[in-house]
């Protein structure tokens, strides 16, 4: 009897997938165009698969060694069964590697079992509480009818009846496996999981050691392209292909320092809405935890309606879009690799740029940045007033220099004056030729661009690469990683190529070339804080580190450190939009500087050194890199003691003498 129903509802469930993936392809498809490489695209998601999405699932590995028994054991399970079931291929083998597939797929179901019967609250509940008995019986059933075909069990074994539990049991894991991939239900991401990989929007993501986390330029030229994204069918179809490859694990959620402060975000459900207004419908539905303050129920969409309305509800209220720092925690843990942050940005350019709604101290800021250059309203002539006493060369005067420093606009506010003041001296003890704008310098439009104003964002950029290509220099160094990361990532589009380094890094490059010569720390405990412009954006975490070494410091590393560093919460226009919620990102920042035990905590941005020193009752200092280096400097050794020195390192002082 099975051998007759077998095949039937193998071939009957492939075709009712492909009936569903047709229908899936069409609400992508609703999107707007997005060049890719197909056949490209598909023969390099195995590796994508198998190598770049394990390095982030591997991070937890009882649970990426339980996804590859499930997934591996089902995607082997489904080949096998198709060849020994549905086509009768059971000599040889091949029936033997079905059960052992079977069994793995079942041991790995085992484990999402246990996961499941106490979740933690991130992990989204709903349909994805039965996945395991689903898998349970996908993977029994499959090893069952198969002990037959090998021989195990006679062909004829057990009553009709007992061959129709067995075909009901694999019509259930037929129907939760293959069927609900494409028509929705929990495994709906391994098929639009797999051709995310495939089709991903930032391909430069995958592959060692690569990132890309520039923003995408708008084409203001043009008139028919949207200004940013109203509804969700403005979106490229790559793009909400992605949202829909959500498996809905809550690691972002996990990391997100908006949702951490009770503020009205939470990037899995965010992604979920975007799912919602792809299919239409409303998110009661939803089975996870929702934004802060936010009831689950009220918001619904269309693919072609707005996301968020001009009055009442519509799929997301703009205070979540604004309650984004864009630190990218979101990006980094995210095991399907979705790209939340630029799908924010993009929502926000349609809010600032076609409706003027950006909110608090935005517009002012915004309009401060076309007038004076900078987000402050300065003069722009008083850039360099903080340094009227350091004799600054000018590019202007020099015309070529080994350095340009960038100032920021650092330079207007007088706590980061002292962080720019002792790089300067750095900077001069180690004897680089360097020189600055000064006057001709323009904000660098980091804030304009998070704050969705594209078009002040090109002018200022565009400006600033005019006035670059007019001088030489072999790299700009700043101290701000927001500068830095735009100067060295997002410039590049609009036609500015530089080479571009964190004051920390070198710094570091100065102590190595024996450069520089330091004091040995005589302080007390410290932590050091990353960036995330710094780190997340552009994996530079041993640098500062190694400066910190440099001077004798032994790092008292906070819980949430490199790449799963808590955002201090000065990115994105955070401060300027300035969404309430139950408490403050850098209070929860300095917290963890608290429980480090440390007296003292080293940064490297000027962001970050506003958010934690605004802290009331902080318990740590908060100091620039640059600031502890140039505390710390002395003479440089003659060079014969410093090759002396090198020779002896690692001798007896018998063997020295």
């Amino acid at each position: 009897m099975l051998e007759t129903l077998l095949p039937i509802l193998i071939f009957a469930a492939l075709g009712l997938a492909v009936i569903g993936a047709w229908r899936r392809v069409r609400l992508w498809r609703q999107g707007r165009p997005s060049a890719v490489p197909l056949l490209k695209g598909l023969a390099a998601m195995p590796r994508r698969y198998l190598v770049d999405l394990h390095h982030v699932v591997g991070r937890d590995k009882v649970m990426s060694n339980t996804h590859v028994a499930t997934a591996g054991g089902f995607v082997a399970a489904a080949v096998l069964m198709i060849l020994v079931h549905g086509l009768g291929l059971a000599q040889g083998v091949l029936g033997w590697l079905l059960l052992a597939a079977s069994a793995t797929m079942f041991v790995g179901s085992l484990f999402v079992a246990r996961r499941r019967r106490n979740p933690p609250a991130r992990l989204s509940k709903g349909p994805w509480m039965r996945l395991p008995k689903s898998l349970m019986a996908f993977s029994l059933s499959v090893f069952a009818i198969t002990l037959p075909a090998v021989g195990i069990l006679p062909a004829d074994f057990g009553h009709w009846l007992l061959a129709l539990v067995l075909a009901a049991v694999v019509v259930w894991g037929l129907g939760e496996m293959v069927f609900g991939m494409t028509w929705g239900g929990p495994m709906k991401h391994a098929f639009a999981g797999a051709l995310h990989l495939a089709f991903h929007r930032r391909a430069e993501r995958f592959g060692e050691g690569n990132r890309s986390t520039g923003l995408k330029a708008l084409n203001l030229d043009d008139e028919a392209a949207p200004l940013g994204v109203e509804k969700p069918a403005d979106f490229t179809w790559n793009q909400l292909l992605g949202f829909d490859a959500c498996v809905q694990c809550g690691r972002c959620e996990a990391v997100c320092p908006a949702f951490a402060a009770g503020q009205p975000l939470n990037p899995k459900k965010l992604i979920q809405d975007m799912v919602v207004g792809l299919a239409g419908g409303s998110d009661a539905n939803y089975a996870g935890s929702p934004y802060p303050g936010k009831p689950v129920g009220e918001h619904h969409g269309t693919p072609h309606g707005p996301i968020v309305a001009r009055e009442g509800k519509a799929l997301v209220d703009a205070e979540t879009l604004w309650s984004c720092t864009t630190c990218r925690a979101c990006v980094e843990e995210c095991p399907m690799m979705i790209e939340h942050v630029d799908a924010i940005v993009d929502m926000r350019r349609h809010l600032t740029l076609e409706r003027g709604q950006t909110p608090n101290k935005g517009a002012e800021v915004l309009d401060n940045l076309i007038a004076t250059d900078n987000p402050g309203g300065f003069d722009p002539g008083s850039r360099l007033h903080w340094a009227a006493d350091l004799n600054l060369p000018l590019m202007a005067d020099v015309k070529q220099a080994e350095v340009l420093l960038w100032l920021g606009d650092g330079a207007f506010d007088m706590r980061n004056q002292r962080t720019l003041r002792s790089l300067v001296k750095v900077l001069r003890a180690a004897e680089v030729e360097f020189a600055v704008l000064g006057t001709e310098e323009r904000d660098s439009g980091d804030v304009a661009r998070r704050l969705g104003d594209e078009a002040t964002f090109q002018s200022l950029a565009k400006r600033n690469i005019a006035t670059l290509s007019k001088y030489r220099f072999q790299r700009i160094v700043t101290c701000d990683p927001h500068s830095f990361h735009v100067l060295g990532n997002e410039y590049g589009e609009l036609g500015g190529n530089y080479e571009v380094r964190h004051h920390s890094t070198f710094i570091a490059e100065l102590y190595e070339a024996g450069r520089l010569a330091f004091a040995p720390w005589k302080g007390g405990k410290v932590t050091y804080h990353d960036p995330c412009y710094l780190g997340r954006y552009n994996g530079e975490y041993e640098a500062p580190r190694n400066v910190l070494k440099a001077l004798g410091i032994e790092v008292k590393e906070m819980e949430r450190s490199g790449f799963r560093s808590r955002c201090c919460g000065g990115g994105g226009g955070a401060p300027i939009t300035d969404i309430p919620g139950e408490r403050r990102i850098p209070d929860m920042r300095m917290n963890d500087v608290k429980e480090s035990g440390a007296e003292l905590v080293a940064v490297g941005c000027p962001q970050c050194t506003a958010m934690l020193e605004g802290v009331v009752d902080a318990t740590a200092e908060v100091r620039d890199i640059a600031e502890l280096v140039a505390d710390a400097l002395v003479a440089r050794p003659a060079p014969e003691a410093v090759d002396a020195s090198r020779r002896n390192a690692g001798k007896t002082a018998e063997e020295v003498i």
